[in-house]
């Protein structure tokens, strides 16, 4: 259930920072009928910040999935390894938030 939480989460975050570029890109196809050596440079500034920002996300996105796979597989094998411990852990996580929700 974590896992697909955790996913859904981060292809939300994708898709809305695509959708950025995309509307961005929309605006400068859009603002193309402005003139003036000015509107063309900012126009040219404007697609490399674009490109630029396209590549960072496709490396962020490949790290954040080696990443996320990696401690999914490093929970489950310790899981495997110590049922008793990670149940023991996961009755104190919930006992802490039982103190923390009665608190309130």
């Amino acid at each position: 259930m974590a896992r697909k939480s955790a996913k859904t989460a981060q292809e939300i975050l994708m898709e809305d920072f695509q959708t950025l570029v995309s509307d961005t890109e929309k605006l400068l196809d859009d603002t193309a009928i402005l003139a003036g050596d000015q509107a063309d440079e900012l126009r040219s500034k404007i697609h490399d910040s674009l490109l630029q920002a396209r590549e960072t996300l496709k490396l962020t996105e490949d790290s954040l999935r080696e990443r996320g796979k990696a401690a999914v597989t490093a929970t489950e094998d310790y899981v495997q390894a110590n049922p008793w411990q990670s149940v023991g852990i996961a009755a104190g996580v919930g006992f802490l938030i039982g103190l923390l929700a009665t608190r309130r």
